[in-house]
């Protein structure tokens, strides 16, 4: 059984930061590229950062030079800093563990950037 499990979501003022942590249990994640999503009620889900099992790491434009994605396989773990937040972050986050035709979902966290 996989299991995924997101923290770190919240309330925070323009300009502050976050870190989110998504932790997968069930099974060894080394092999698998991870990634982050946000998504506002009816807006398409955006895929916000990427980070492959060479640690290779890929961002949208919106977050390039504010946010950083990094893992810990020993952990099996992918966090998402974010700097500088904007009220356009406002969303909820999604994390993704993918191999091949396998996906597995976190069940997203909240955050929303207001003054």
């Amino acid at each position: 059984q996989v299991q995924v499990v997101e923290s770190g979501g919240g309330l925070v003022q323009p300009g502050g930061s976050l870190r989110l942590s998504c932790a997968a249990s069930g099974r060894t994640f080394g092999s698998y590229a991870m990634g982050w999503y946000r998504q506002n009620p009816g807006k398409q889900r955006e895929l916000v950062a990427t980070i492959t099992s060479g640690n290779s790491t890929s961002y949208a434009d919106s977050v390039k030079g504010r946010f950083t994605i990094s893992r810990d396989n020993a952990k099996s773990t992918v966090y998402l800093q974010m700097n500088s937040l904007k009220p356009e972050d406002t969303a909820v986050y999604y994390c993704k563990f993918s191999k091949w035709y396998y996906d597995y979902w976190g069940q997203g966290t909240q955050v929303t950037v207001s003054p």
